[in-house]
């Protein structure tokens, strides 16, 4: 029995939505997404493992539909949620239980902006050339966008969650274009589960601001 034998269960049709079928791998992506999301607003551990399995439901459902940015950025988001893990549970430093949520400093903004201007247009060159993606701009700009707000969630930085809503804003019609309607409204769901998120994380804010230091490793 191969790899693709074990995961045709869940490219199976489950439910038609808007005359399209959603698979099983939409559904279950959809279901521990939308509770990863609302575990990370209650900043609860929890949200690491769970983001983990959401992100393996992504990757075969963004290399299905030809998102190919989105799909390696899963992977990538694997990666990031292994460094929250630890970073939430050790990154507190000396005597702190937790890590405290706490601003973006300045020098943080400078390298997020640069390298998300970077990957951007690296990526959509990349998409263009080497891939059949119809969206290459739109998987790229959400992908760098994606990837900015992860950081700032590793490092509990409460503008993250800005990031995270300017993402949503694109993702909910490039999915709805790709026909990937029930995901689109999981990032309706997200968008709403981000503000939430917002107003949760902006009333913990740690009281001293930190300092414009470099970025931590």
């Amino acid at each position: 029995m191969t790899l693709a034998d074990l995961l045709d269960p869940l490219q199976q049709p489950l439910v038609t939505v808007l005359d399209t079928p959603v698979s099983w791998t939409e559904v279950l992506g959809f279901g521990s997404g939308a509770l990863c999301v609302w575990l990370v607003a209650r900043q609860h551990l929890a949200n690491w493992p769970l983001g983990i399995a959401n992100n393996l439901f992504f990757v075969l459902l963004f290399t299905q539909s030809g998102l190919y940015a989105d799909a390696g950025l899963q992977i990538v988001f694997i990666v990031l949620a292994a460094y929250g893990w630890w970073t939430w549970t050790h990154g507190g430093g000396p005597g702190a239980a937790a890590l405290p949520v706490r601003s973006t400093t300045r020098t943080e903004w400078a390298w997020l902006l640069a390298a998300g201007a970077v990957g951007t247009l690296g990526l959509t060159l990349l998409l263009s050339r080497a891939t059949d993606s119809t969206v290459p701009f739109w998987d790229a700009l959400t992908t760098s966008l994606s990837l900015m707000a992860t950081y700032g969630q590793c490092r509990k930085r409460v503008e993250s969650w800005w990031l995270w809503i300017a993402a949503d804003l694109v993702y909910i019609p490039l999915y709805a274009h790709k026909e990937l309607y029930l995901t689109s409204l999981l990032y309706v769901g997200f968008l709403t589960l981000c503000l939430l998120g917002l107003r949760s994380w902006s009333r913990d804010l740690a009281p001293h601001r930190p300092t414009d230091a470099a970025v931590p490793a």
